[in-house]
Order: structure tokens, then sequence, then C-alpha cells
């Protein structure tokens, strides 16, 4: 005998662009946007019935992205994410849970003669800014933001050494070399009791942001590295510190390999061309296996007194 344990449906990668145009400066904004919604509440019969009668069409979820965008601020999007996910949950009483995450794409404005340009923007990398919001009903909005996709490398400044040794282990000591990744940081908000709190807070969404983005720069370009666990470790306690509405922050960093060329080919046949440590130029990057390496740190509890 089986039974339904959890369900849960919706619109995923609704494409959205929003200019704003400001009529006095002649300014515009861009904001593009891919959003997800899913919905969870009592929906079962339409699983196990064959009953559609409990559904919100999902290109009905899709019409309803656009309206909200042209109704509201899209920005920050820790909010937009949540005035949508809030519209779900009060509009049908039978849904109980709606998840939305919002994932913000770059432009740039352009510098033209040393000037920002009114209206034309470029793509200037491919990291985005995510948010995961979800509204439930009588127990407020969870947020979780963070940067993606960031990718980042420094030639020097980076070891790794004295680890387990074993009848396995073939890696060698490295006290110096190439260390990239592309970084995945997120950071969890205390919990809002409902939309109204959640606009009180708007100005602290993007100030997170600019916080969090320059201490994940600056502690890897600047950190005399032992292991990417320690600097991971470094930047998590970094932004809890400058963020006091931030509960948890968390960090996935996959190694981005470079060898170097006299390790995997040996040049020395040719004319002695030695490329390996301090001979070292010419590198093969490598695309897997790769490393993986995450963190979770939150805040520290007070201890209890016996």
């Amino acid at each position: 005998m089986s039974q339904l344990t959890s369900a849960r449906y919706g619109k995923d990668n609704v494409r959205l662009f929003k200019v704003h145009r400001d009529e006095k400066t002649g300014v515009q904004t861009v904001v593009e946007m891919t959003v997800c919604v899913l919905l969870e509440g009592d929906i079962d019969q339409s699983y196990t019935h064959a009953d559609n009668s409990v559904v919100v069409a999902t290109d009905t979820m899709k019409n309803t992205v656009y309206i909200l965008a042209k109704q509201h601020h899209v920005t920050p999007p820790e909010l937009f994410a949540s005035i949508i996910s809030t519209h779900f949950v009060e509009t049908y009483k039978h849904i109980h849970a709606a998840h939305v995450k919002v994932i913000t794409h770059r432009w740039t404005r352009m510098m033209i003669d040393g000037l920002p340009h009114p209206h034309s923007f470029l793509r200037d990398g491919s990291e985005t800014h995510v948010v995961e919001a979800t509204a439930r009903e009588g127990l407020g909005i969870s947020i979780r933001s963070s940067i993606a996709g960031l990718l980042v490398l420094k030639s020097t400044g980076s070891q790794f050494h004295s680890f387990i040794r074993d009848e396995y282990t073939t890696l060698p000591d490295v006290y110096d070399r190439i260390l990239s990744t592309e970084v995945d940081c997120g950071w969890a908000w205390k919990a809002f009791s409902g939309l109204d709190e959640v606009k009180a807070a708007t100005s602290k969404f993007d100030a997170a942001w600019l916080a969090a983005r320059p201490i994940t720069l600056k502690t890897f370009a600047t950190d005399s590295s032992t292991s990417v666990q320690n600097t991971m470790h470094k930047m998590c306690d970094q932004i809890l510190n400058a963020v006091p509405d931030v509960m948890a922050v968390d960090y996935s960093l996959p190694n981005k390999h470079y060898f170097e060329i006299g390790l995997i080919i040996d040049l020395s046949w040719h004319k002695g061309l030695e490329n390996t440590g301090k001979d070292a130029e010419v590198y093969a990057p490598q695309s897997n296996p790769n490393g993986l390496i995450q963190c979770t740190m939150t805040r520290q509890g007070k201890r209890s007194k016996l």
C-alpha cells in the first residue's frame, strides 16, 4: 500500500525584464530576473484522484509574476520574492506554503567617455544574486539570499599541506599554488512575521549584499590560505559580524584546479625545459574531478548554566 507523503508544483524559468525610466533625469535602470514559484497545500487529490479543482494553473502563476512586477518594485529581490509568495498564500486559502526563487542577472551600466551612460548596459559576468523566500500560512516568511557563480582566481598565496597521508595518498604537499573557485555564498535572515516586516527591512537587504561580496573578495585575495576550509570560515565569521539580522552564513566552494604542465607532461625532453615548482609558468586548467568544500556557520547560542 502506498501513500502520497509530499507534493508541490509550480512554474519555473519565468523570465522577467523591467525598465524604470526617470523622466526628470532621463536615466533608465534595468533589472532582469528568472523566477520559480512552487506551491504546497491541500492539493493531494490532484495527484491521487485526477481532480484539478484544487490546481492553480502554472500559467496563472506566470501571469501573476508579471502583474506583480508591474504593480510593485522588483528590487530588492528579497522583497519581490516575499510579495509573490505572500500573494499565493493569501489569495488561495487551500495553499499553505509558497516557495519563490528569484535569480537576478547582471546588467552593469556602461561607462562612456568616463561617464555612466543613461540607458546602456553590459553583462560583465555570469554571477547572479539569488533569493529564496518561503511564505507559510501562520508562520511568516523565511528568506535566504546568496551570491552564485562568482568566479575568482589568485595565482599565488594559497597552500595545502600537512593533511592525512596513507597508502591511498599520492598528492604532494604544496606551499604555493593557484587557487580558483566559483563562489556560492548564502545568508539566511531571521524569520519575518509577514510582508510588512519584510518591507520594514528593505534597506538591509542590499546592505547585506554590499557587505558579503566585498568580504568574500577581500578575504579570498588577501588571506594567506592554508586551506579553502579555513578561508571560508573567516568569510562566514566576518559576514555574521557585519550583518546583525543574518542568522546563518554558508559557502560552497568547488576547486578549479590548474596543474603545472611539467607534472602532466615532462617537457625536459625539449631543450631541457623545466615547468615545475619555481619554474612553473604554464598550467593546464582541469574540469574534473574537483574538490568541493562547504560549511555553514551560525550565531553561537548562549550557554546554559547548570
